[in-house]
């Protein structure tokens, strides 16, 4: 795939949101009714606003790693005018919104969205923070303890790994090379060692690089231009402008022209992955916006269709993936240089073969440079981007603004919108220049692997990644400084036939209905249609939920169903992939109890691409080889998902509480013991014979459609909780990780709408003050959240806290989020009218909101169908009941879930650490280091104790011998 979206920095600010439902196949956050957070992200079409400072961390003092960074998070504590510390987040939770920020090489972004009603006064207190923020000493200690907990949870990405890594191999003293997160050690030991004063740097920095002239400012709202201007001009007029120069580093440039960069880089990494990185590093290519060389280029390398190098490395079962082009982030381009990068996911005989895979990729390169740039090519891509912006649907206004006050500091005025997304000009001259630069001598390998542990005694200093750094065997650096020869089997894509070129909107051949409309119904499945009438785009979604009650029966036949769904989507890649870059997206997910097709995009050539899909299912075949590469991929995926500590809570949670569920451990256990092509065709005769199909059509179609040719239980049944408190602590499967998580959930039981509507206006008000009171008083993680949970159609409400072994251990945190209830209880118990009515108003509001696209108008109605509810007007439903909801009945509702009587359930996941009395740290014999392995024994669980702080806790030592004495409540859907 090309590489070209745009994403935020790594060192990202604000408050983290995470919720997700607990069974079927996960909906995208915007379908989950009951999930507060991403309700408030994406349901409601609020006024918004973004501010963006070029500064960032390539700004930071030799002496304070990080600080850039470290200023982001202060701002936001308080100004004088408004002094409380989370006043703002406090003012925007009551009122509907959310903020964020982000930090990157050269740039700054704050953004903010809220009810329009409290638009003007948002902005008014947003504005303080760059007029007078408080940034009070008391509060510095604090806040670098949600920086370091920011920097500990990334340690574990091997992909911020890579870029430290990569970063360090520039030249001496080029900012690249500077360790732009900060944590405790450069942001509070060390400034004290070294008597640095960091409150009077941070101040420093503030008044140096937060200045009217370094920032573009967008804003969004219902209000005239007029009247929005005039709230500009008042509220942000005290802006101060020091009229010093903008940090300027574009004379830098060149940063990685040193001895060190066209070597290879063996990394040791913490994931279970093969991985090829090819990286160029080029002059930088901002100001060729209007040709985009490097999406022309990335277009052609990503390409995936015959001809390509992942077609060919597929066929030879070398790869199984590849990303190629530039993100755009500041780390992948600035005012120094532009990266481009080609990153291969590699089989275990891709990494065997990796130069031959290196060698096929110099190769295509070398012929894109023989045949120069092809206009017709340009033309497509130039064809597919137009079509795109000129029907793109609406985005949500909080990352609308966003991307255009960033814009507003890369492109002219006359560009702001359409800069970073449309091709202007076909520019030969251009292309060939960059192309010329992507050459063998002048590229960087990085390979992942597992398999280097122990063979690399390099340490890169911030993330730990092991490493070892060599040159080119003689044989290939000799053959690829020649004239080598081209590869017969490689060559440019053939025109796409996907480009839609008729975007006439269809007459409507039935009655406009507000919902879906089930339009087939039989013993075989059923089909819901709605026109759109709203959006009025030409473009559609279809989708459909194959159920098979053959999927659930063993954790063999679930890893055999994700076999067969990842060779349906590798059988398909090549000729479907000429509709996925014409705009035309398809995606396979192996659900939990089917298989679920979505297919969206222009509908004049959509029911091409829908065809494709369904032959290849129903002539589904399996080579040998293909089937042992997914099998051993599997178990890498499996391993992966199991050492993240978020995930490995998520496996133990739902295991308790789901009956038949089987873990992500037991499907790893299958995986392991070995299944066979066999097998799998075995699997998929008998899925096919019992299949029940449910599909939603909507958008610019008529509802004459043709459908793909026993009822499914869509949920799990759920064990009722005893009334007492239970804890499930097990040891973290990521050996060496600090990184512990901590959720301690309520179970409510088998509840209505009402009740769920409840709940989500229960944990709308914990939101901030469980923010304020975990992260920002107790410094216990960067992410501490409550989420309303629907598991399999039984509610409950849970408080997520992840810490770090290293500072604390998790019954400590368990016994603060007690304190917090307890605190919260009496909040409530105080709880003003006044208060609970502004609460309430903003949740409605929320929910009478029109859709922003029909993407999430889909998205709702897809939810009621893949759960088999049907409740289209749920919404609706929903605000009729919260207008009834009393101030007695919520508080009353929380003590109930607080009383003795109460069903709850704590899952820790253990990090390793000191304060888990873990021998960590000081001096350790690299020799020995290199001889035993970090990757630990992921096929069982290793259950711990629990301290006298949770002594009223019962332990659940044995999941199985604990859920078999549980009543099991029955199947239940939220129709009420």
């Amino acid at each position: 795939m090309p590489q070209t979206s745009k994403v935020n920095s790594s060192a990202a600010g604000g408050p983290g949101q995470v919720s997700a439902p607990d069974h079927g196949e996960p909906p995208p956050p915007q379908a989950e009714p009951r999930d507060l957070a991403n309700i408030s992200k994406f349901r409601y079409r609020r006024s918004a606003a973004a501010l963006c400072i070029s500064v960032g961390s390539f700004s930071d003092p030799e002496d304070l790693p990080g600080l850039a960074h470290f200023l982001e998070h202060m701002v936001f504590m308080g100004s004088e005018k408004y002094p409380a510390e989370n006043g703002f987040d406090a003012f925007l939770k009551k009122h509907g919104g959310s903020d964020n920020a982000s930090t990157d090489c050269e740039r700054t972004i704050f953004q903010f969205d809220v009810q329009r009603k409290y638009f003007r006064e948002a902005l008014d207190r947003w504005a303080q923070f760059f007029i007078c923020p408080l940034m009070i000493e008391d509060a510095i200690d604090r806040e670098v303890e949600a920086v370091d907990s920011e920097y500990q949870l990334a340690r574990p990405s091997d992909s911020h790994r890579k870029e430290m890594l990569f970063g360090s191999l520039a030249r001496p003293k080029h900012p690249m090379g500077k360790f732009c997160w900060g944590n405790a050690q450069t942001l509070k030991h060390e400034p004290r060692e070294k008597q640095i004063n960091t409150y009077q740097r941070l101040r420093d920095f503030w008044k140096r690089y937060y200045s009217a002239h370094y920032m573009t400012l967008t804003v969004q709202s219902k209000e005239t231009l007029n009247t929005l201007e005039e709230w500009v001009r008042e509220v942000f007029s005290k802006v101060p402008n020091n009229a010093q120069p903008r940090p300027d580093f574009s004379d830098l440039q060149d940063p990685f022209d040193t001895p060190t960069f066209n070597k290879l880089y063996r990394i040791v990494p913490v994931r279970k992955v093969h991985a090829l990185t090819v990286t160029w590093a080029l002059p930088p290519q901002g100001k060729q916006y209007r040709v985009k060389p490097l999406h022309y280029i990335s277009w052609l390398i990503g390409h995936e269709g015959a001809g390509s190098i992942l077609s060919l490395l597929r066929k030879k079962c070398w790869a199984l993936a590849l990303f190629g082009g530039n993100s755009e982030t500041g780390f992948d381009q600035n005012t120094t240089y532009s990266i481009f990068s080609i990153s291969i996911t590699l089989t275990d005989e891709g990494f065997q073969n990796f130069h031959q895979v290196v060698h096929l990729v110099f190769q295509y390169m070398k012929m894109l440079q023989t045949l120069g740039p092809q206009q017709r090519i340009y033309e497509e891509i130039q064809k597919i981007e137009a079509n795109e912006f000129h029907y793109q649907e609406q985005t949500d206004p909080i990352e609308y603004v966003e991307n255009i006050c960033e814009n507003m500091q890369l492109f002219p005025k006359e560009d702001f919108l359409t800069g970073d997304q449309l091709m202007f000009e076909y520019n030969p001259e251009v292309i060939s220049l960059a192309l010329a630069l992507l050459t063998p001598e002048r590229a960087n390998l990085l390979l992942l692997s597992p398999e280097h542990e122990g063979y690399c005694s390099h340490k890169e200093k911030w993330f730990g990644t092991n490493y070892s750094m060599e040159d080119l065997p003689e044989e290939w650096a000799r053959r690829w400084a020649g004239d080598f020869d081209l590869n017969p089997d490689l060559h440019l894509p053939a025109e796409n036939k996907f480009i839609a070129t008729d975007f006439t909107l269809k007459p409507s051949d039935c009655p406009d209905t507000e919902v879906p409309v089930r339009i087939v119904n039989n013993e075989r499945g059923c089909l819901w249609f709605k026109k759109d009438n709203k959006f009025k785009i030409p473009k559609a979604y279809v989708r459909f939920n194959l159920l098979s009650p053959m999927i659930q029966k063993s954790p063999e036949n679930l890893v055999l169903f994700d076999i067969f769904v990842n060779i349906l989507a590798h059988n398909l890649a090549e000729p479907a992939y000429e509709a996925d870059v014409a705009q035309l997206e398809y995606k396979l997910i192996a659900g939990e109890h089917g298989l679920v097709i979505r297919v969206k995009g222009f509908n004049h050539k959509l029911p091409l691409l829908l065809n494709l899909i369904v032959d290849h299912l129903a002539d589904f075949t399996a080579e040998p080889g293909v089937f042992n590469m997914f099998a051993e991929q599997l178990k890498k995926t499996y391993f992966n998902i199991l050492i993240k500590p978020e995930r490995l809570g998520k496996d133990v949670r739902l295991l308790i509480l789901e009956h038949c569920r089987w873990s992500v451990i037991q499907k790893y256990q299958a995986i392991m013991k070995g299944l066979t092509v066999d097998d799998l065709m075995t699997f998929v005769s008998s899925l096919k014979a019992q299949l029940y199909t449910e599909g939603l059509v909507q958008g610019n179609f008529t509802s004459t459609f043709k459908r793909l040719s026993v009822e499914v239980p869509v949920l799990f049944r759920v064990v009722e909780l005893p009334q007492k408190p239970h804890l499930c602590k097990v040891k973290s499967l990521n050996k060496g990780d600090a990184n512990s998580e901590v959720t301690v959930y309520y179970q409510s039981g088998l509840k209505n709408l009402r009740e769920h509507t409840l709940m989500e206006l229960l944990v709308m008000h914990m939101e901030e003050p469980c923010f304020d009171f975990l992260r920002t008083k107790e410094t216990l993680g960067y992410q501490v959240y409550p989420t309303c949970r629907n598991t399999s159609g039984v509610l409950g409400f849970s408080i997520t806290v992840e810490t770090q072994a290293t500072k604390f251990n998790t019954d400590y945190v368990e016994t603060k989020i007690e304190e917090f209830l307890v605190s919260f209880g009496e909040k409530m118990t105080n709880l003003t009218d006044e208060a609970f009515k502004t609460q309430v108003t903003a949740l409605i509001k929320l929910k009478e909101c029109e859709d922003t696209h029909l993407g999430e108008e889909v998205d709702r109605n897809w939810f009621e169908v893949v759960t088999q509810q049907y409740v289209f007007d749920r919404l609706n439903r929903e605000i009729e009941a919260l207008k009834l909801i009393t101030k007695a009945e919520l508080v009353s509702w929380f003590m109930e879930h607080r009383d003795t009587t109460s069903k709850k359930l704590s899952v820790h996941v253990v990090g390793f650490g000191e304060e888990e009395n873990d021998q960590v740290g000081g001096e350790v014999d690299q020799d020995q280091a290199l001889k035993t392995s970090s990757y630990g024994e992921v096929s069982k669980l290793t259950f711990l104790p629990a301290s006298p702080m949770l002594a009223d806790a019962t332990l659940i030592n044995d999941i199985r011998a604990f859920t078999s004495s549980l009543t099991l409540y029955p199947y239940h859907k939220i129709l009420k």
